[in-house]
């Protein structure tokens, strides 16, 4: 992580912000040794919520065919 002096980031928080934006690596600012702020890229939301968990589910074994166990529903 990288580290800048107040007074540095004052001077170049432009090309710094833009530095961050593509590498996305964060920035801690620092005022007389000691860290008061870390600039991180900004998290970019979904425009909505459909397909947001595209591709994180994972089919294990056979969904179609009957597993053989009786359901609470099936009972009389």
């Amino acid at each position: 992580m990288k580290t800048i002096k107040a007074s540095e980031f004052k001077a170049k928080c432009l090309r710094i912000m833009d530095e961050v934006a593509e590498t996305g690596e964060p920035v801690v600012i620092t005022k007389k040794g000691t860290p008061v702020a870390e600039l991180v890229p900004a998290k970019r939301k979904p425009k909505t919520l459909f397909g947001c968990m595209k591709g994180s589910g994972v089919i294990v074994g056979d969904i179609i065919s009957p597993t053989g166990e009786e359901w609470d529903a099936e009972r009389e």
